[in-house]
């Protein structure tokens, strides 16, 4: 690897742990880096879920006194989670390189309009929230935890908006769960491409490190840089990712 590989691969992974600390989204920064310095986009994929993997933990430990109780429920939810994780990472691996490349643009598109959305998504199910269900939500946790497994961005808004509209703990609680329920998802998933050799470590281990040091640059950066900027330069950025992915991929 040429040095300005590990540039690239570093400091997207500080600007990726500074947007997840302040407003989430960054493996719209991440896998685009990891494409870029000539990994394919199965093995792109796969080492991002490793190298962001300390995003969800961070932020579930972060929040840990608002973790619900670990009652049957909260135990359903994990184990729907996790399950759906390593399905999805278990389909990823079972795709061909053809099959996957022709998905990613519709993918990277999908989750920039997830991101750019999820605000506005998450405000409208609060104000009409369902009465709980306790057989649909670990259906529908272990569907989006699919597409998690599978890809990954924009998987916490959709465990969220699942948590909104099928129970009754309040956002602060639910986002905790969420933050929770994102970590089986990525401990899941990575096993899978752990087991399965479908990690490129050199490149993994250099945006980990720079993830972890933007995470804590993040925490300080969040009462300097408002949140709806960065918000929106992500979405810039997925947009601008998506089109260029679509004369690659599809053109």
């Amino acid at each position: 690897m040429d040095a300005i590989s590990a540039s690239t691969l570093s400091a997207a992974g500080v600007i990726g742990g500074i947007v997840n600390a302040i407003a989430g989204g960054a493996t719209l920064i991440t896998f685009p880096a990891m494409i870029a310095v000539g990994l394919s986009p199965m093995i792109a994929n796969a080492s991002n879920a490793v190298a962001v993997v300390p995003g969800h933990l961070m932020a579930a430990l972060a929040d840990r006194s608002r973790w619900p109780n670990w009652d049957s429920l909260t135990q359903k939810a994990i184990a729907a989670s996790a399950c759906g994780g390593t399905l999805g990472a278990l389909l990823l691996l079972a795709s061909s390189d053809r099959i996957f490349v022709l998905l990613v643009p519709a993918l990277v598109g999908i989750a920039t309009l997830i991101f750019a959305f999820g605000r506005k998504i998450q405000e409208r199910l609060n104000h009409h929230r369902a009465t709980e269900s306790e057989h649909i939500r670990p259906v529908l946790l272990f569907l989006a935890a699919i597409y998690g497994g599978y890809f990954g961005a924009g998987l916490g808004v959709m465990l969220l908006a699942v948590l909104t509209i099928t129970g009754r703990e309040d956002v602060r609680t639910a986002n905790a769960l969420k933050n929770v329920l994102a970590t089986a998802v990525s401990f899941a998933t990575i096993t899978i491409f752990v087991i399965r050799n479908a990690v490129s470590w050199p490149e993994t281990l250099i945006m980990l490190a720079g993830a972890l040091i933007g995470g804590l640059l993040g925490g300080r950066l969040f009462a300097v840089l408002p949140a709806p900027i960065v918000r929106g330069a992500i979405v810039v950025i997925g947009g601008a990712m998506t089109v260029i992915y679509i004369w690659r991929y599809w053109l």
